[in-house]
Protein backbone atom coordinates (compact mmCIF):
# COMPACT_ATOMS: atom_id res chain seq x y z
CA UNK A 1 0.00 0.00 0.00
CA UNK A 2 0.99 3.59 -0.68
CA UNK A 3 0.60 6.65 0.86
CA UNK A 4 -1.19 9.39 -0.86
CA UNK A 5 -1.27 13.47 -0.73
CA UNK A 6 -4.24 15.53 -1.03
CA UNK A 7 -3.72 19.36 -1.65
CA UNK A 8 -6.52 21.69 -1.75
CA UNK A 9 -6.07 23.51 -4.73
CA UNK A 10 -9.05 25.85 -4.70
CA UNK A 11 -11.84 27.00 -2.93
CA UNK A 12 -14.82 28.42 -4.70
CA UNK A 13 -17.99 30.51 -2.77
CA UNK A 14 -21.22 31.18 -4.93
CA UNK A 15 -22.94 33.51 -3.33
CA UNK A 16 -25.61 34.18 -5.56
CA UNK A 17 -26.40 30.50 -5.67
CA UNK A 18 -26.17 30.20 -1.30
CA UNK A 19 -28.90 33.53 -1.66
CA UNK A 20 -31.16 31.55 -3.57
CA UNK A 21 -31.43 28.11 -2.40
CA UNK A 22 -29.31 27.83 0.78
CA UNK A 23 -30.44 28.07 4.44
CA UNK A 24 -27.88 29.97 6.98
CA UNK A 25 -25.22 27.38 7.98
CA UNK A 26 -23.16 28.12 10.97
CA UNK A 27 -20.23 25.97 9.94
CA UNK A 28 -19.32 26.46 5.97
CA UNK A 29 -16.15 24.30 4.66
CA UNK A 30 -13.01 25.85 6.82
CA UNK A 31 -10.49 24.05 4.26
CA UNK A 32 -7.72 26.60 3.04
CA UNK A 33 -6.17 26.31 -0.84
CA UNK A 34 -2.50 24.78 -0.09
CA UNK A 35 -3.77 22.98 2.94
CA UNK A 36 -2.62 19.26 2.73
CA UNK A 37 -3.14 15.71 4.04
CA UNK A 38 -1.57 12.54 3.71
CA UNK A 39 -3.74 9.41 3.33
CA UNK A 40 -1.30 6.61 4.67
CA UNK A 41 -2.30 3.54 2.89
CA UNK A 42 -5.05 5.28 1.68
CA UNK A 43 -7.04 5.41 4.98
CA UNK A 44 -9.21 8.95 5.36
CA UNK A 45 -7.10 11.66 7.31
CA UNK A 46 -7.59 12.95 10.73
CA UNK A 47 -9.40 16.50 10.28
CA UNK A 48 -10.68 15.52 6.51
CA UNK A 49 -13.92 16.65 5.80
CA UNK A 50 -16.22 13.58 5.16
CA UNK A 51 -18.04 15.13 2.78
CA UNK A 52 -15.23 15.61 0.64
CA UNK A 53 -13.98 12.64 1.65
CA UNK A 54 -16.92 10.55 0.63
CA UNK A 55 -16.04 12.50 -3.18
CA UNK A 56 -12.42 10.83 -3.62
CA UNK A 57 -12.31 8.01 -1.35
CA UNK A 58 -12.66 5.67 -4.45
CA UNK A 59 -9.55 7.30 -6.17
CA UNK A 60 -7.99 7.73 -2.87
CA UNK A 61 -7.94 3.85 -2.68
CA UNK A 62 -7.39 3.14 -5.85
CA UNK A 63 -4.10 4.91 -5.85
CA UNK A 64 -2.82 3.52 -2.35
CA UNK A 65 -3.86 0.20 -4.47
CA UNK A 66 -0.80 1.07 -6.56
CA UNK A 67 -3.78 1.42 -9.37
CA UNK A 68 -4.30 4.53 -11.35
CA UNK A 69 -4.49 5.85 -14.98
CA UNK A 70 -7.77 7.17 -14.70
CA UNK A 71 -10.14 7.05 -17.68
CA UNK A 72 -7.59 5.82 -19.97
CA UNK A 73 -5.47 9.20 -19.64
CA UNK A 74 -7.48 11.90 -17.70
CA UNK A 75 -4.89 13.34 -15.59
CA UNK A 76 -0.71 14.16 -17.40
CA UNK A 77 0.31 12.70 -14.11
CA UNK A 78 -1.33 8.92 -14.16
CA UNK A 79 -0.37 8.44 -10.20
CA UNK A 80 -3.27 11.47 -9.74
CA UNK A 81 -6.70 12.67 -9.99
CA UNK A 82 -8.03 16.22 -9.33
CA UNK A 83 -11.70 15.78 -7.49
CA UNK A 84 -14.16 18.33 -6.50
CA UNK A 85 -15.88 17.91 -3.21
CA UNK A 86 -19.77 17.48 -3.74
CA UNK A 87 -21.09 20.86 -2.20
CA UNK A 88 -22.77 22.71 -4.67
CA UNK A 89 -22.22 26.25 -3.17
CA UNK A 90 -18.78 26.12 -2.32
CA UNK A 91 -16.76 23.34 -4.22
CA UNK A 92 -13.42 22.64 -3.47
CA UNK A 93 -10.86 20.85 -5.44
CA UNK A 94 -8.16 18.31 -4.13
CA UNK A 95 -5.44 16.98 -6.10
CA UNK A 96 -4.85 13.25 -4.88
CA UNK A 97 -1.17 12.04 -5.49
CA UNK A 98 0.48 8.89 -5.17
CA UNK A 99 3.71 9.28 -3.26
Amino acid sequence: MYDVKITVIRKTDYKDLQKLYENPIEHACTVAEGQEWIAESGKKPEGMCDSAWESMRWFVEELAAGRGNFYDGWMKNPNSAMISCNDGFRPVSFLIERI
